[in-house]
Formats: structure tokens, sequence, C-alpha cells
């Protein structure tokens, strides 16, 4: 008989997740489903909030990467004002950007991934951990915990936290950079970029190892979208979106991020409180794409820095023609990103005017309607926001990251589960590998909740004994 495997909770992730296998008769896969099950529905509440309290707000979405979202929130608040933020101010909103990228891609690869590819698919689950890899590789775990700590550190001294800073305001930032900040900063970024050649190095080891998982971790043709400059070049913070195909052909090009409504749609389903995006002209589900990091490196003609261009030049070797296509290498990306943002924040640390004390444009709402994209470290982040006279929030939508990956994290469980997964001798081992394709697209699903009204819900009241006072179900 058919019969349904459920892996709950999907571990080593952000947020709640479950993957649901359904197997025929003879033990294959016919479907495969990754379902998002918390709910939390930022969109609605933020309605009737000021604007200027949707930063603040809107970082709370997230405790990983709230710097995301407080960077995109203010980018919309930037174009409701109609200002240009002086250059100072924005040089200073890309270096926390950059710090938040180095924090988070570093939790994510030594934290999250590293046990799976240090310790083995198949390891025991009670030391397949992070406990795990400080036992088995005590210095790759001190570097991962220290190269988050330099992130975090640079987050603080310029934003007063680590988590949800409030430094960064609509019209640039609130505080102009001392030289003391500065110089602390600097005296960071030498050994965090230690840190991340060696371990990018040692990576480039393993990765022969991993030809297989390569072959079937969401290798599947789909698009790619990401931010580029007006050069082409890697870009983390404004520039214009770019979308390649699967063989290396540009099909969107220098869009603007405001024009981001012509590019992509939004579809629900019943099994997710997640949106699953696509692109237009392309319909859905065909019109498949992926963000982040490996979609970054995809689209860009270079990264612009020494040391990121070599690796990038190695990244592309993976694939002999076109983009490279398995999603495994998500990890390898982040692992050249890393090296990137350490040194493009040398760079703009050590720019003549970065300690300029004009960081701040001031004005008063001039539009109804603001849009504002950047690339968070899962991928390109959308929020736009409607006003009224008032300057009260009327409608939001928030595009997330992960969300934009919706798609093609199902269709990769789906390939992974084909390869790996024999119904009829299921062991944990193969359960992990499915598992593991989640964790290469490293989903916030947090951030990522925001399709109201489609999965069925259940709310009971209690009293303070117990008792079910109340229900209310929907679907």
């Amino acid at each position: 008989m058919s019969r349904t495997v459920t892996i709950e909770p999907v571990t080593r992730i952000e947020g709640h997740a479950r993957i649901t296998l359904q197997l025929g008769e003879s033990g294959e896969v016919e479907d495969a489903k990754f379902h998002l099950t918390q709910f939390r529905g930022f969109e609605k509440f933020c309605e009737g909030r000021p604007y200027r309290e949707m930063p603040a707000l809107t970082a709370r979405t997230c405790g990983i990467c709230p710097v995301s979202h407080l960077l995109a929130s203010n980018k919309a608040c930037d174009h409701l004002l109609s200002v240009s933020i002086p250059p100072t101010g924005e040089k200073l909103r890309r270096i926390m950007n950059l710090a938040q990228l180095t924090q988070s891609h570093a939790l994510s690869f030594f934290h999250l991934s590293s046990p799976d590819l240090l310790l083995g698919w198949d390891a025991d689950p009670s030391v397949r951990n992070i406990f795990g890899v400080m036992r088995q590789e005590p210095a790759l775990a001190k570097d991962g915990i220290r190269l988050r700590q330099i992130g975090q550190t640079i987050i603080e001294t310029l934003g007063g936290k680590k988590i949800h800073p409030t430094w960064v305001v609509p019209g640039g930032v609130s505080e102009a950079l001392t030289r003391e900040k500065r110089d602390a900063m600097l005296g960071l970024i030498p050994e965090g970029l230690e840190i991340a050649k060696r371990t990018y190095a040692f990576f480039k080891t393993l990765v022969p190892r991993f030809t297989d998982e390569a072959n079937h971790f969401g290798s599947q043709p789909t698009l790619f979208l990401s931010l580029v400059t007006p050069r082409g070049n890697l870009e983390h913070y404004d520039g214009f979106l770019r979308i390649k195909d699967a063989q290396g052909r540009i099909v969107e090009d220098m869009v603007p991020p405001i024009e981001y409504e012509r590019l992509v749609g939004e579809a629900v389903e019943d099994f997710s409180y997640m949106k699953f995006p696509y692109y237009k002209p392309h319909g859905y589900p065909g019109g498949i794409y992926r963000v982040g990091p490996l979609a970054r490196l995809n689209n860009a003609e270079a990264c612009g820095t020494p040391y990121a261009d070599v690796a990038l030049a190695e990244f592309r070797m993976l694939q002999e023609t076109g983009p490279i296509t398995s999603s495994f290498h998500y990890h390898y990306a982040r692992l050249v990103e890393i090296i990137y943002a350490l040194e493009m924040m040398d760079r703009l640390l050590r720019d003549p005017g970065i300690l300029d004390a004009r960081v701040r444009a001031r004005a008063r709402s001039n539009r109804y309607e603001g849009i504002g994209v950047a690339e968070a470290p899962r991928g390109t982040l959308m929020h736009h926001y409607r006003i009224d006279d008032e300057g009260l929030i009327n409608w939001v939508n928030l595009i997330i990251a992960t969300g934009h990956n919706n798609l093609a994290m199902n269709q990769s469980i789906r390939q992974v589960a084909d390869a790996y997964v024999d119904g009829n001798h299921l062991q944990e081992g193969m359960l992990n590998r499915v598992e593991a394709v989640i964790r290469c697209f490293d989903p916030c699903l947090s951030c990522a909740s925001h399709a109201f009204g489609q999965m069925p819900l259940s709310i009971e009241l209690r009293d303070a004994a117990g008792r079910i006072v109340d229900t209310l179900r929907r679907g």
C-alpha cells in the first residue's frame, strides 16, 4: 500500500517545517513537499503603523538577519521620502550589510551544514551536530565561532547592538563613524579574512568527495535572480535586477528594483504558509528561479576584490559550461562571498570620506508608495509599502529571500528523495539527505511565513485550568 513518510521537524534550519514523502506501493517516491508550518503575519499587523516604525518593526521578523530587513525597509522609506542618502551614509549601510553577510554565512556553513560534510550523512544524529564538529575538528569549529563573532562585532560597533540595531534610519544612518570605531573594525578584518581563506582552502579539498550529492542535490535547471552593479558585478546593497537562465543566457537585465512586479508573481498552495514566487513571463510553476549566494555568483561578471575574484574563477570550474546548477554548491558560494565581504569592508573603511559627518538626508513623506530591495544572505529581499496622507501604512508586501527559493526547495527534495530514498528499506541517513538539501538553501522560515488564509488553521482558547473554552477552525 502507498504510505506517507514525514520528516518533522526539519533540523538545523531557522524556523519550523516538515517534509512529507508520498511513497507508492513498491516503495518508490511519488511526491515530496516542503511545508512551512508556522504562521506569523507581519504583512497584516504592520498595517496602520507609521512608516517610520517599519524598519524597527520588520527587523523583528528575524533574529538571524535583522540587518537585512532593516536595510530593505529603510530603502523603502528612502523611496517614500524621495531622497538620495549622502554617499557616506550609503557606505556605512553597506558595511553593516556585509558584516551581516559574514556572520550569517558563517552560521550556515560552520554550525548548520558542516556536521553533514565532516561527519557524514549517515553518522549518528547524536554526534552529527556542532558539538561533534568541535570534537573532530576543534580548530575549524573555533574558526566558525570567531568568524561569526567578527561579523557580529562590526554590526555592534556600528549600530550599538548585535541584534536589532536601530542605527540605520530613513534617509541614511543616525550617527557618523568615529575614527576609534573605524580603527577597531579595521583591526578585526585581517583575522577574519585569514579564517575565511583558510576555510575556503579546506573546503575545496572536500568538494571532490561529494560529486554524487552535487549531481542530485537540487541540480535541475532553473533561472537565477539577483542584484548586480551597473557593470554586472556582484552586488548586495543596491543596483539592478538580473535574471539568467540555466544555460547562461541573460533573460532580464538592468531592471530597476522598483519594477520588480513586472518580473515576480506570487502563488499560494494549501500545504504551506510560505508563498511561491515565480518569474511571471514563464508562468506558475514554470517560472522557477533561485536566489542567494549561488544565484549572485552565477549572475555576476566579477566580484571586484582580489581574493574573491580568484575564488569566483575557481567556483566556475565546478561545471564545464554555463552557470553552476547544483544547489549543493551554495556552500561553496557562501565561502566566496565571505571573502568578498571582508575585502570590501576593508576597502570601504579605508575610504577617505568614511568619517564624513553628513550621513543622513531629512525629509517628510513625498510619495504614497515605497519599494526597497537589498540582498540578504539568503537572497533578494523585497519590501513594498503604501501609505496614506498621514504617513500610516495601509498595505505591505514582503517577498522574502527564502520565499523566492520555495519552488526550488520543493523541486530539490523530490530529486534527492528519488535518488536516495528506498521506501522498502528506510534508513535515517536517507532522510537526512532530504533534510540536507534544504540546508543548502539555508532557509529562514520565520521570515518567509506570509501566505495567510491558505493552510488549515486551528485556534484553541483555554482557561487557567487548561479546559478548552472555545475553538476556531479554518480550512
